[in-house]
This record gives C-alpha cells, sequence and structure tokens, in this order.
C-alpha cells in the first residue's frame, strides 16, 4: 500500500527518537512491499525559533493530508514559564483538535529483561500487557471555568454521544484482543459517572455482547493495577482520571521509555507518539530510549494504516531486541553500560521478520 506520513520530531530528544522509528518504518515497508513516504516538518519549540508558531500552517496541513502522525517530544527549558501566551505544548493540543482526535491509547507491557527497572516485584509483572484508552476532548479539562475571589470551580461534562463514542472505540479494540473491558468511573459519587456507567452498560449489550464488561471505581483502580496487573485487559475511562491512570501505568514496564501511545478519532487517521517528554538533559548525547516511538510507529501501523501483521512484526522485534540485552541507559541495571540509540534501532531492525 502507498500512505503518507507526516514526521514531527519536536525537541529534545524527539529527532534522536524518531529517526530510528522512521528507519524500522522504512525496513517495514521495504520488507512487506509497501510505498511509505515519510514527509518531515517542525513543530514545538523548533518551529517557533524557525517559524515564530509552535504550529506552523505548513505542518498542520502536512498532518491534515497525511495518513498519519508519527511525533516524537515538545518542550525545551527556554519556554517554561506557564504565564507566557504561546508555548512548545500548545501544539499537540491544537493537533488533536484539528485532526478531531479524542481517544488516547496507552499500552503497557511487561518484559522479563526489565522487569529490574519496575518499582513492582517481578511477580506481579508477568504477563502484564494491558491498555487504557481515555478519554481527551471532553470532561473537567475543558469545562466551564470560574475563579471569583476565594473560591474557583472547574465543570465537568459529559454527553452521552461522547461517551459512547470512546467506549465503542475501547469495545472493538478488546474484542480484538482477550475480549474483556474495564470501565473506569466514580458512579457512588458523580453524575457524569452515573451517565457513563449508564450508557456503557446499554452500549455493550447492544452492540459488543460478546465483550466481557466490569465497572471499576477509579480508586479501587489505581490500587488493583499494581496489585493484579496482569488482569488487565482494556481500560476506558474519562479525561482526568485517565490522566491520572496512564502515568500511574506507565511505571509498568520499567521506563517511560518503554511506553508508545496514539491519539485517535473516528477516522483513520491518528497520532502516534512516546509518551515521554523532551528530556533536554540527555539531547544530543546518543543515549536516548527509542523504544517506545518505534512501538508508537507499530501502533501506527495497526491503527491508521490497518496492517496489523507488520504492527505485530515491529513489536516482536522491539520484544526480542529487549530480551536479546539491547538496553539503553534508563534501563540497565545500576553501573552496567547501555546501548545507544542507534544501536538500540539497529538491534530491532536485525530482529525483524
Amino acid at each position: 500500500m502507498k500512505a503518507l506520513i507526516a514526521v514531527l520530531p519536536g525537541d529534545g530528544i524527539g529527532p534522536e527518537v524518531v529517526a530510528e522509528a522512521s528507519r524500522c518504518l522504512e525496513a517495514i515497508a521495504a520488507k512487506f512491499g509497501h510505498a511509505f513516504e515519510l514527509r518531515q516538518a517542525a513543530v514545538g519549540a523548533a518551529a517557533m525559533d524557525a517559524h515564530g508558531d509552535p504550529l506552523p500552517p505548513a505542518t498542520l496541513a502536512l498532518a491534515r493530508q497525511s495518513d498519519a502522525v508519527l511525533f516524537g517530544a515538545i518542550g525545551d527549558p527556554r519556554y517554561s514559564d506557564p504565564s507566557l501566551k504561546v508555548r512548545p505544548e500548545q501544539a499537540i493540543l491544537s493537533l488533536r483538535r484539528e485532526l478531531g482526535l479524542f481517544a488516547n491509547l496507552r499500552p503497557a507491557v511487561s518484559h522479563p529483561a526489565t522487569f529490574h527497572a519496575s518499582p513492582l516485584r517481578p511477580e506481579l509483572l508477568a504477563g502484564v500487557d494491558l491498555l487504557v484508552v481515555r478519554e481527551l476532548t471532553g470532561g473537567i479539562y475543558f469545562g466551564e471555568k470560574r475563579l471569583e475571589g476565594d473560591r474557583a470551580s472547574d465543570l465537568c461534562e459529559y454527553s452521552v454521544a461522547e461517551i459512547e463514542r470512546i467506549v465503542r472505540l475501547a469495545a472493538g479494540v478488546a474484542r480484538g484482543r482477550r475480549g474483556r473491558l474495564t470501565s473506569v468511573d466514580k458512579a457512588n459519587v458523580l453524575e457524569t459517572s452515573r451517565l457513563w456507567r449508564r450508557t456503557t452498560t446499554r452500549l455493550l449489550a447492544e452492540e459488543f455482547p460478546d465483550v466481557n464488561l466490569e465497572h471499576a471505581y477509579i480508586d479501587a483502580t489505581t490500587m488493583h493495577v499494581l496489585r493484579r496487573p496482569a488482569d488487565f485487559d482494556v481500560i476506558v475511562t474519562e479525561n482526568m482520571f485517565g490522566d491520572i491512570l496512564t502515568d500511574e501505568v506507565a511505571m509498568l514496564p520499567g521506563s517511560l521509555g518503554l511506553c508508545p501511545s496514539a491519539s485517535v478519532g473516528e477516522g483513520r487517521r491518528g497520532l502516534y507518539e512516546p509518551i515521554h517528554g523532551s528530556a533536554p538533559d540527555i539531547a544530543g548525547r546518543g543515549i536516548a530510549n527509542p523504544y517506545g516511538t518505534i512501538l508508537s510507529a507499530a501502533l501506527l501501523l495497526r491503527h491508521s494504516l490497518e496492517l496489523a501483521a507488520e504492527a505485530s512484526a515491529l513489536e516482536r522485534a522491539v520484544a526480542t531486541a529487549i530480551e536479546g540485552g539491547a538496553l539503553t541507559a534508563d534501563l540497565v541495571r545500576p553501573g552496567q553500560p547501555g546501548v545507544t540509540t542507534r544501536e538500540a534501532g539497529d538491534a530491532v531492525l536485525r530482529n525483524l521478520s
């Protein structure tokens, strides 16, 4: 197949890790007979420096015409003041809005070779393979906000349509995995959560009777994903709960550098990025972990290009590289040397089959 992929490296270690993911996409294209055009554009602080805008019109136009967007990282200490009217991080919010991306997918998969890097005991990590689906465009983050004297309020609001579309997406993903969906809410306290639970129950009964649905409170879930993480398959939840839960789940694999993500919407186009930041303290040193970005490229193959076999091949190659000992500095035991960013990418390419 032919596909145009917008490549937005961004800031800090973004260009380094995106370079390895791009090499992997090119290798997949060559191996499986596809034609991928990887077209690069500026975003974030790099775009502010070059164009005065964290998301220049040309970059947005490229993203809109592309089949998928591969994103690196954004952020620069020079623009860290939260009072600035224009900041690099605004680019990612604008991209999500402009591309209609309402769902964030965050997988967490454990590898025996990196059990030591996780704060959890190894026996709890065996067999962990879960996916959190977070609603991105509604809830308390986007509700009406007020600050009057010594009182403040933030409105949390959801419609049935917003709940249906995120739950439908999550249930579809669960159907293609192990068929289990955990819907996380706070229905014992919040009206939005009661609506969420009623809507989810009805939708699963009507459209996904083959998917096993479990409801859980957010406070209990934050405990259970640490006590028994291997029991979870797909978790779906609203925006703020998902924001908190995805960061917690990211600790299971042992490093943020192992965690990919996808932001998707109604159509096939999506934005794919590692969950780590720009890490300016290690930028340019060649030691950044590229696995999260390479795994984000695998999500791109699966969700936007609908190339499941190719996505699985890339994920297996990453797992084999890790189990074979190609561990970057964030994954090795204290005192041991780690492989370089390029060497990690080489290990994945060697194991691509």
